[in-house]
């Protein structure tokens, strides 16, 4: 006999013992018996004659546990369980299969059909109760392990809605960080400069820029500001708009002399001011280096200052790269640092380089770093090239000493050539 279905025969929770059982078995008294004992204790319990009516029934109904005897007309007890996991139901089915063999082999074909258990006959129902408590425990793991895995798969879909929105933003953020670069190119009375700016994510800490001052005075800066991601792009955002611009009081590099006309302002003290803003006015765990230089672009006066930032390199003809800079601290470490220019006089045809220490920092394969010295070889290598091909070769050169393009960490260059430009520029 085949309970009708209700509503009340939706599938429950394992825990409140209302589980919807089938007991199929061609002897009806004892589907009798088992079906009596089952209700007593609370369950729904559906019946079948024989494995293919079981079948029917099982896809007919929600089924939780399948209690089945093993020989019997037709498909046989390990049969009617194979061909039940083969139907892949939404849920996990519990399957006892009732039996009088006791030899492993025989035990090991109803396991390998997908029998969960074995009970021997004639079934006890103490024991039968047992073996039933101990489907239940499986079926409210699985479906425990069911609603976590959809939880997952929804907070994942989530994650991704996020991440996507989270990934257009960066996007938009880069785009934003390259405009920071106004110009790649410039030309000014004697001087022409290139930059190169390449971060390693969505967007970095590094910068390259320059700035006129006057007519013969321009600024020059390759900064690099601590980490990486969006904190250091905000940063690195804050620091280009106070060196932009030629306007006293607007550019932390510029002053105004005696008749009020902007001039460049020693680099040591902009370094020191610099300092001062961040860990004062900037509340951040973040620190920067910097080279900063003014460039008299008709006599080659050049005053620089380097804050931890590597060494600027100097191209002379006929020469090998000099380094420029003792070092100095990186800016925001120590209230009250000191910072101290130094200059030099570029002749006809000089070449400076700046770079941020993705270049100098960067290793092989095998560990070893390229530093200042291997970078002076590409810069030796590379002389005859005009600024804006070097800033293309250089990153190529990188790739091939990294073995990769995945530096790790953001490069930037920039590229000063005096005594190629207009004179009149």
């Amino acid at each position: 006999m085949i309970p009708d279905k209700t509503d009340d025969m939706t599938p429950n929770d394992p825990s409140t013992g209302s589980l919807h059982v089938l007991v199929v078995d061609d002897s009806r008294l004892q589907r009798r018996i088992l079906s009596m004992a089952l209700k007593k204790k609370g369950y729904v319990v559906f019946e079948a004659e024989d494995g293919n009516h079981g079948l029917q029934v099982f896809q007919e109904n929600h089924i939780d546990i399948v209690i089945s005897d093993w020989m019997m007309p037709g498909l046989s007890g390990p049969e009617m369980c194979r061909a039940l996991r083969d139907l892949n139901s939404d849920h996990y089915v519990y399957i006892i299969l009732l039996t009088t063999k006791t030899e492993k082999n025989e035990i090991a074909e109803g396991f390998d059909a997908g029998a969960d258990d074995f009970l021997s006959k004639p079934v006890h129902t103490v024991e039968l109760m047992a073996r039933i408590t101990a489907g239940e425990r499986v079926m409210r793991m699985e479906r425990e392990l069911t609603n976590k895995n959809a939880l997952i798969s929804e907070t994942l879909a989530e994650l991704k809605t996020l991440y996507q929105a989270v990934d257009n933003d960066l996007i938009e953020a880069k785009k934003l960080q390259q405009s920071l670069v106004r110009d790649k190119t410039g030309t000014f009375r004697g001087a022409e400069i290139a930059l190169m700016l390449q971060s390693s994510g969505h967007v970095g800490g590094d910068l390259v820029g320059f700035f006129r001052i006057n007519s013969t005075e321009i600024g020059l800066y390759s900064l690099d500001v601590s980490g990486h991601g969006v904190s250091s792009a905000l940063m690195t955002a804050r620091l280009a708009g106070v060196l932009s611009g030629s306007v006293p009081g607007k550019n932390i590099a510029i002053e105004a002399d005696a008749e009020g006309n902007p001039v460049g302002r020693d680099p040591g003290e902009v370094a020191a001011d610099l300092n001062t803003l961040l860990l004062e006015e900037m509340d951040t765990e973040h620190y920067f280096t910097i080279i900063l230089a003014i460039l008299n672009s008709e006599t080659g006066h050049i005053r620089l200052v380097q804050a931890g930032h590597p060494h600027a390199q100097l191209l002379r003809e006929g020469e090998g790269p000099v380094l420029l800079g003792d070092g100095g601290l990186p800016i925001g470490l120590l209230d009250g640092a000191e910072y101290t220019s130094f200059e030099t006089t570029l002749h006809q045809g000089d070449r400076i380089l700046m770079v941020s220490d993705g270049f100098t920092e960067c290793t092989d394969p095998e560990g070893n770093m390229l530093d200042d010295t291997g970078l002076s070889k590409w810069v030796a290598k590379h002389r005859d090239l005009d600024g804006p091909t070097l800033l293309e070769v250089l990153p190529r050169e990188l790739t091939s000493f990294a073995n990769g393009e995945d530096f790790g960490d953001d490069i930037s260059s920039l590229v000063l050539d005096f005594g190629r430009g207009s004179p009149t520029a």
